[in-house]
């Protein structure tokens, strides 16, 4: 079986679960990192004699597999992993882990039992079909394991890791011809674990040449670790800090690149510590100051590059207007046409930090005819995810689209031009919000509606894009009151109603189906020819695009919305489909296969069929072609039979509720029967007594009815039972009979296809509620007019006059 990204991760966190007690994230990681590691590369060399990394004798995962229950476990472990190491020149990256500390994994036993159950979570992980690409499972997984540890290393120890949105989105901003041979160099002078060169280096086909430096050793060991897992075993990462010790050099200058991506720490107080040589960083700029450090990377960056080259880095927005000498630098920079876009971030997106910071895409190509700066405000576009905001897919693609093709949007993006960046008002500061407003409109309230009633126009006005995609609904809502003033002609309650039951909302309802089909149609070849070479990154993105390209002529829709449908169910399961088919082929994707219980890597599957009961049942998994789909293909009459049954059993279990409910309590017919919880047996039990007692007393005939009642249920749950277990005997032999193409329609039309149709449906619902609750606003604000509220405060008025008048008292 395929292993599948879901089970992988679930296996991977559990072995961060096996170390949680006895360290924090920042040091336990290190520790399922380099089994991960030893894993996936003894997997590779039993696959494939030529791997990169070479795997010795007494150096493999099978090795550290002999090695469980003994008592030596933690010392054997760190000799292999040792071995490892020196055969590959990896010393102090993968063996930097003592897997034989007391302190941090226990004593005697608890070692032994710890790193047993460790070894044992990834022994039943096969990575020999991993691809070391930049969709690999694999690397997904490293990823995976690093945003977590990140999350749980906190502020102080989080920054190894940029998020790989954000990875996602710079790599897109650089802008990387297709035809970019492999020779072209990245470079990233404050690398962390690698994420963002990665990035970087698949967004262009042919790859990159990499290029890193990182300050921190165990850091850098995570790097070196991660680009071999990648495929990117050649990549060069260098220790060291690039201010004070640059790794770089090339006679005596700072060596330079094509591309260059950075998230440097933010705000360093003490950069300029062992600074001994600025190899010209500085000169023509001025020095940046003491106790910050953000222009100081800036300048080493802009310096790194070649005459040609572009790059993106991560800053705090403090670089953008911060005075003195910053000022100047930055003066000189926007005057040198360097800085051809800035992006304003939402805040809270990085481990290291919660302040909002900005992208800002460098571009030394014809840097001197830049006439201005693109300006991006993307800082309302996230999700909270646990403690952190995440971009989402369709924020990360709005972003992209805005500044490669330059797209003006109205509080959101513009080219601004360097004129208005230089006079008089902003002086160089390139702060966003002086260029781009993005609050929302104020929602003012008119004085004329409260007085007189109505709802303006111009509220009306401003819902212009719903008016012009259901040109006869504002008419239908809403009639003339006077000059500037409309009247709502429904009743609030039914804004929703009609609405939805207008022929121009079915018919563009019915249009944006058509229109999600005619795009799934016209993928259904590119989906049929999935095979063991496709590259899911490349199958995603060609859907994407297509599906974007689909809804842009579309009104109302915006086109991301859709596009954050079909990338969320992308995340959540078609990657996974799409592994398995290019693994197993889509015949075998679609077997049934006896579900995995596997106590040591916490792995219980939950089944999908079980034909049979007790010790006998038999548990299938489904991961391609899920039960639901065969039985609403093939058997659907078979399951109407099913669902009426149930309901009769749900029946039959009411009425005994209810009989039960009516005749208990202390004077009820059942009373003697309930001295303990009522079922069958004891009113069996109680009927006896009672006939001997008296025969034809009230008692006897409710026992009577509440046994006939018992055996009702109990007859209508049999027969329940026996059409679903029927109903699944089916269901299962019907795998055996389908054909590929019989698979490829019920995954492609079925489970796919139909679940981009609901989606695009759920935003069009979205985008309704939103008409709803702004009108509904509307008119409950304006409901009640000045006189209305007058003639109200003197009804009220006068019923206290009269009851103070009863009580004898005058005004």
């Amino acid at each position: 079986m395929a292993l599948k990204k879901s089970d992988l991760y679930s296996s991977l966190w559990a072995g961060a679960d096996e170390l949680r007690g006895g360290m924090d994230a920042s040091q336990y990681k290190d520790y399922v990192l380099t089994l991960l590691f030893v894993k996936y590369v003894s997997d590779k060399a039993k696959a494939d004699p030529y791997a990169s990394i070479e795997v010795p004798e007494g150096g493999s995962f099978d090795d550290l597999v002999d090695l469980k229950g003994k008592p030596d476990i933690g010392e054997k472990i760190n000799i292999a992993i040792r071995k490892l190491a020196n055969a590959n020149d990896l010393q102090g990256v993968i063996n930097n882990a003592d897997f034989d500390d007391p302190d941090k994994l226990g004593r005697g036993k608890e070692l032994v039992d710890r790193l047993t159950k460790l070894v044992g979570i990834f022994q039943d992980l096969d990575f020999s079909g991993s691809r070391a690409e930049g969709d690999d499972l694999l690397g997904d997984a490293y990823e995976y394991l690093m945003r977590h540890f990140a999350t749980e290393s906190g502020k102080s120890k989080g920054q190894f890791y940029t998020p790989a949105e954000v990875s996602r989105v710079m790599a897109a901003l650089l802008q990387i011809p297709r035809d970019t041979p492999r020779s072209t160099t990245v470079y990233d002078p404050t690398c962390g674990s690698g994420s963002l060169l990665l990035k970087v280096a698949d967004a262009a086909p042919n790859n990159l040449t990499i290029y890193g430096q990182e300050k921190d050793n165990a850091t850098r060991a995570l790097a070196v670790m991660n680009m071999i897992l990648h495929g990117n075993a050649t990549a060069e990462i260098r220790q060291g800090d690039a201010l004070t010790d640059p790794q770089f050099i090339r006679n005596d200058e700072l060596r330079t690149f094509d591309f260059l991506i950075a998230n440097p720490p933010f705000s360093v107080k003490s950069w300029t510590s062992g600074l001994e040589n600025e190899y010209g960083r500085f000169a023509g700029y001025g020095r940046p100051p003491e106790k910050n450090g953000d222009y100081a990377f800036l300048l080493h960056m802009i310096k790194s590059l070649k005459s040609t080259g572009r790059g993106a880095v991560i800053l705090p927005h403090g670089v953008l207007f911060r005075g003195n000498v910053e000022a100047t630098i930055r003066k000189t920079l926007i005057k040198k046409g360097y800085i051809k876009g800035i992006i304003g971030l939402p805040a809270n997106l990085f481990y290291g930090t919660g302040i909002p910071a900005c992208i800002i895409v460098l571009d030394k190509h014809d840097a001197q005819a830049r006439t201005g700066i693109f300006m991006i405000d993307a800082s309302k576009g996230f999700a909270k995810d646990g403690p952190k905001n995440r971009l989402r897919p369709r924020d990360m693609h709005q972003i992209i689209d805005a500044f490669v093709n330059q797209k003006e949007i109205e509080r959101y993006s513009r080219m601004v031009p360097l004129s208005e960046i230089a006079d008089s008002k902003n002086d160089y500061n390139l702060n966003i919000p002086r260029y781009i407003d993005s609050s929302e409109p104020e929602d003012i309230q008119d004085l004329s509606a409260h007085i007189k009633g109505g709802v303006p126009n111009r509220d009306l006005d401003a819902l212009q894009p719903y008016w012009e995609a259901f040109p006869s609904l504002r008419a239908g809502l809403f009639k003339p009151l006077r000059e500037g003033y409309s009247e709502l002609v429904v009743e609030r309650a039914e804004i929703h109603s009609t609405i939805n039951g207008s022929p121009e909302y079915e018919a563009f309802a019915l249009t944006t189906t058509d229109t999600v089909k005619h795009w799934w149609n016209i993928s259904r070849q590119l989906l049929e020819g999935i095979t063991a070479t496709t590259r899911p990154a490349d199958l995603i993105y060609e859907l994407g695009e297509t599906l974007l390209d689909a809804f842009r002529k579309r009104p109302l829709i915006v086109e991301y919305g859709v596009y954050e449908q079909l990338m969320s169910y992308w995340n959540d399961v078609m990657h996974d489909d799409v592994a398995l088919i290019m693994a197993e082929g889509w015949g075998n994707a679609a077997k049934p296969r006896p579900t995995i219980e596997n106590k040591e890597r916490k792995l219980n599957e939950t089944p999908d069929l079980v034909i049979g009961s007790g010790r006998s049942a038999k548990k299938y998994k489904m991961d391609l072609v899920p039960p639901s789909l065969i039985v609403a293909r093939y058997f659907a009459t078979e399951q109407e039979v099913v669902d009426e049954l149930n309901a009769l059993a749900e029946q039959a279990g009411q009425a005994l509720e209810e009989f039960i409910e009516e005749n208990s309590g202390e004077e009820g017919l059942l009373a003697d029967a309930m001295d303990d919880k009522i079922s069958k047996a004891l009113a069996s039990a109680r009927l006896k007594v009672a006939k001997y007692e008296d025969p034809k007393s009230d008692e006897v005939k409710a026992l009577q009815e509440l046994i006939r009642l018992y055996n009702a249920e109990a007859e209508a749950k049999k027969a329940t039972k026996e059409a679903q277990a029927e109903l699944d005997r089916k269901t299962l032999a019907q795998y055996a009979k389908l054909s590929t193409e019989d698979i490829q329609s019920l995954v492609i039309d079925d489970k796919w296809g139909a679940r981009f149709v609901r989606g695009a449906q759920a935003e069009l619902d979205v985008l309704i509620r939103k008409l709803v609750d702004r009108l509904t606003v509307l008119a409950d604000r304006y409901a009640e007019t000045l006189g209305d509220l007058d003639a109200e405060v003197e009804k009220f008025g006068a019923k206290v006059a009269e009851h103070l008048k009863a009580m004898g008292i005058s005004l």
